[in-house]
């Protein structure tokens, strides 16, 4: 079905909901099938998500949302939805995402809000109820490095050997990573997912793909953002208020801060691998070349983090190559 199609069935299916008058606008898209519309009524604002179910489902986020949602964290309220058409009519938490206001006079309040959000969720939502983060997808995500990045995007041919050595390389990556002690990962915790708010901040989006995995993951999403760059004394500033924390609510035990940057950077650049590979993937197969801008970024992060530590020198040797 076609996105005008698509529209039209919206507006049936909130004509029967809605008991005044309204208007609806495309709020966003995302990297998925997903799409937002604001619904505005002569008094109020509301948001809906346009899922067609053969792309997508919205069964996770309904189920998502009520687990982070006990857990004392803000995500939208749900007001009325269709699992069969793909429809959810959500409470409207505003135009003011993290990328569009942080500055360097905010950044320490905004960012101690989602660090103790980050916190509450990891600490009140059993892991148990969430798919696991295994080692096979974490490793499959960085094969997209090679696939969509390497080849498709950089067009480099590489050798038989070359290939061996990266999955070599990225096996090590994900077996490391999986040995980090597991908590609830919301995937996507970055500035575009982050919306200021009077109370309770931040509102909390695109949590449809939450998962058990490693504890640093969403703290990387959220200080190496692929969106926003910050000075490394402000990422280091941050991890250590987060590790700090963490050890308080017990989720870190015995683990010294040098030892949990280093896990922090290694989670880092197997999520960078990944979003490159996304990235070109978006541009190339979606025709989505709005990423594109994003890539020198992550690149950016991934040769810093592959410098810093002997481990990765093998890798970052490759990376001299391809990355220029």
């Amino acid at each position: 079905m076609n996105s005008k199609k698509r529209t039209d069935l919206l507006k049936d299916w909130l004509s029967k909901i809605m008991k005044v008058d309204f208007s609806i606008s495309l709020a966003s898209s995302d990297a998925s099938f997903r799409r937002y519309f604001r619904l505005q009524t002569y008094k109020e604002s509301f948001i809906v998500m346009d899922a067609p179910p053969h792309n997508e489902s919205i069964e996770a986020f309904l189920k998502i949302g009520n687990m982070i949602k006990a857990s004392d964290v803000n995500v939208p309220d749900i007001f009325e939805y269709d699992k069969s058409l793909g429809f959810i009519l959500m409470q409207d938490f505003g135009n003011d995402t993290y990328l569009g206001v942080l500055n360097d006079k905010n950044q320490q309040h905004l960012y101690t809000d989602a660090i103790d959000s980050l916190i509450k969720m990891q600490k009140f939502i059993k892991k148990d109820l969430c798919q696991n983060y295994t080692q096979k997808i974490l490793f499959d995500e960085m094969v997209l490095f090679i696939e969509w990045y390497l080849k498709k995007y950089k067009k480099y041919n590489l050798s038989r050997k070359q290939e061996e050595e990266l999955t070599t390389y990225f096996a090590k990556i994900s077996e490391k990573v999986s040995n980090q002690e597991r908590f609830f990962v919301h995937r996507d915790y970055h500035s575009r997912n982050l919306m200021c708010q009077e109370s309770n901040n931040p509102g909390i989006l695109d949590f449809q793909d939450a998962i058990a995995g490693p504890l640093t993951y969403d703290l990387v999403s959220l200080l190496k953002d692929a969106y926003i760059e910050w000075d490394e004394e402000v990422i280091l500033d941050h991890s250590i208020r987060y590790w700090e924390k963490a050890k308080t609510n017990k989720l870190i035990t015995n683990l010294e801060f040098s030892n949990f940057y280093k896990d922090f950077e290694c989670m880092g650049i197997q999520r960078h691998l990944k979003v490159l590979g996304i990235f070109a993937r978006l541009s190339i197969r979606d025709k989505k070349n709005q990423y594109l801008k994003d890539i020198p970024l992550v690149e950016k992060y991934l040769m810093d983090a592959t410098e810093r530590y002997r481990d990765f020198h093998h890798l970052r040797n490759f990376l001299d190559k391809v990355i220029k």
